[in-house]
């Protein structure tokens, strides 16, 4: 198995499958992490950290925000380039951010808290938010409580994030006091090929041996299956239910 450090610089080599396969994030989590700063009566400037190829990014856009989007994989980034027109675009890590002192109102992160150091990157958080500001953290996660999703979180191994939201959760150090939470439920309609690009873009499936990968996703492939349903344009569609956790915290 690939280590912790090589699976979570892994994703540029399946840039195409994250953006085809991953979810965006809802906007209503994304407009209550920024609410704290709305409140101040200030526009707001918020960093993308791991930004991927775009999937958070664009909805901090759509919910009218300036962002800057910041990721260690180039390649994710050329992505996002490609999708999200006019951000711009810096290599680099939660733990050591290229942005000057109390530049933004908010640090957000998608997918992607669970792959740092939470003192350090709390600290370089602390270190680029203005006081008041805002570290935002989302994941979304398949709802396993179906048994179906269960099925297929089985097939497809559980994450690192998986495991952490399912434990103690996440937590932030200082200058952050601790996270408080919301969740929300909502349902996305894939077809096959989205379901095997969701599949292919885990960092555990990128990383695995060209066999592993292939019994993988047929067995993906098989349970998608047993769930699909034909819509009226005679497309096959699953539809998998997922939690959205959000956390936020104020920095002092």
């Amino acid at each position: 198995m690939a280590s912790r450090e090589e699976m979570s610089l892994s994703f540029g080599a399946a840039a195409g499958a994250y953006e085809s396969g991953r979810p965006d994030y809802p906007r209503e989590a994304v407009d209550w992490m920024l609410a704290p700063v709305r409140e101040q009566g200030r526009a707001v400037r918020v960093a993308d950290v791991g930004a991927g190829t775009g999937k958070l990014t664009r909805t901090i856009v759509e919910a009218g925000a300036e962002v800057v989007a910041i990721d260690p994989d180039a390649d994710m980034l050329s992505a996002l380039r490609e999708h999200v027109h006019g951000v711009p675009t810096f290599v680099g890590t939660a733990e050591r951010m290229p942005l000057p002192d109390a530049s933004v109102d908010a640090v957000l992160l998608g997918q992607a808290w669970h792959w740092v150091d939470p003192v350090t990157a709390s600290a370089e958080a602390g270190r680029t938010l203005r006081q008041g500001g805002v570290l935002g953290l989302v994941w979304n996660i398949r709802d396993d409580s179906d048994p179906w999703v269960a099925r297929l979180t089985g097939a497809m191994h559980g994450s690192h994030a998986e495991e952490m939201l399912a434990g103690e959760g996440p937590r932030a150090a200082d200058p952050f006091d601790g996270l408080e939470h919301r969740a929300w439920t909502w349902t996305r309609s894939l077809t096959r090929a989205a379901l095997l690009d969701m599949v292919a873009s885990r960092s555990y499936v990128i990383t695995a041996s060209e066999v592993d990968r292939a019994a993988i996703l047929a067995a993906v492939s098989a349970l998608f299956d047993e769930r699909s349903l034909t819509e009226a344009t005679g497309v096959e569609v699953v539809d998998l239910p997922y939690v959205t956790h959000a956390y936020r915290a104020i920095r002092r």
